[in-house]
């Protein structure tokens, strides 16, 4: 595929996010309007070994392409292995995480840590490229703190590998998700590759995207922690960058139906022991905010029935509509 071509047609990018972005969530965000997804970061080491639990997350369905796999690792010869396996699969692109911040990685060499070596990072790209048959891209951050500021030559190393594009998160691994992301070294990057760039960090709304993409120059936006809860934020944003209209929120009624086909898909996908305790997050997100939340959250946090969780979503969403009714008499 054309990364270039794509991000042109839609530039809004679903972000890999660990226990978030599985095959259900994709294509609940495909169908609100996101371009291209990104699954779950997986263990090239684990997928190497045909682990049980990585193998399952390697599930796609074909409404749901374009769809990129991030894989991460700090051993060139693993990673390009698991790109080969990768490759056979119906998926469009093969990510490197080069950004995550989670200590859990960091201790492994892998995401952030391969920040602070260059030359490690930049075999891993070159292997990865020659062992896949798909484009292979990077996510990193801006460097490893605010003394070590690598971006740009991580990116001008990247598109001399052979990388198709890279997505910056406008943060250093130390910043963690704390104070802002800087969109103007997001915008130095962009200027010094030709390769297509996607900007991310601190993107909540499609005003947002839209200033992502007038202000950095990039051509793409990946938009990540703002979808927890809330994968109306594609429809959204792409109304905005389409019309310069902001459109409404969902209605109440369109919240409980995606909560409940959320549930049932995730519960087809896993089983209803893991489905039901994998849901409690999403639930709790795509609640946060409304009458009663709170209550909701503690109630359905020891539920392990997806009939149980079903009519506990339904019995919440007919007091909402109960108290509105009640405001207007």
């Amino acid at each position: 595929m054309n990364i270039r071509d794509t991000l042109k047609t839609n530039p809004l990018v679903l972000a890999p996010m660990a226990g978030i972005t599985d095959l259900p969530f994709r294509i609940i965000c495909r169908e609100m309007g996101a371009g291209i997804l990104y699954s779950e970061m997986v263990s090239a080491e684990a997928l190497i070994r045909d682990q049980a639990r990585t193998m399952s997350m390697l599930v796609t369905e074909p409404r749901e392409r374009p769809v990129a796999f991030q894989i991460f690792g700090s051993r060139p010869a693993s990673l390009a292995t698991a790109a080969e396996i990768l490759s056979e699969r119906e998926i469009d692109i093969i990510d490197i995480n080069m950004g995550c911040p989670v200590p859990k990685v960091l201790k492994s060499g892998s995401g952030s840590a391969l920040l602070k070596d260059l030359g490690l990072a930049r075999e891993i790209m070159s292997a990865v490229v020659k062992a896949s048959k798909k484009p292979v891209t990077i996510k990193i951050r801006l460097g490893w703190d605010a003394k070590n500021i690598v971006a740009v030559e991580f990116a001008q190393t990247a598109e001399q590998a052979g990388v198709a594009a890279i997505t910056v998160h406008g943060r250093t691994r130390t910043q963690g998700f704390s104070g802002s992301a800087d969109w103007t070294m997001i915008r130095k990057v962009k200027q010094s590759v030709g390769i297509p760039v996607i900007g991310n960090g601190d993107v909540r709304s499609g005003s947002d995207a839209k200033r992502m993409l007038d202000e950095t120059g990039c051509d793409g936006v990946m938009i990540g922690r703002a979808i927890q809860g809330n994968p109306w934020i594609f429809r959204e944003a792409r109304a905005f960058l389409e019309t310069g209209v902001e459109i409404p929120h969902p209605s109440i009624e369109e919240r409980r139906t995606v909560m409940l086909r959320h549930l049932r898909d995730v519960v087809a996908l896993l089983g209803e022991n893991i489905g039901v305790r994998e849901m409690r997050k999403h639930l709790c997100w795509y609640t946060k905010g409304l009458p009663g939340g709170g209550e909701f959250r503690q109630r359905i946090n020891h539920l392990e029935h997806i009939g149980d969780v079903n009519d506990e979503v339904t019995l919440f969403f007919e007091m909402i509509v109960s108290r509105k009714a009640e405001q207007l008499a």
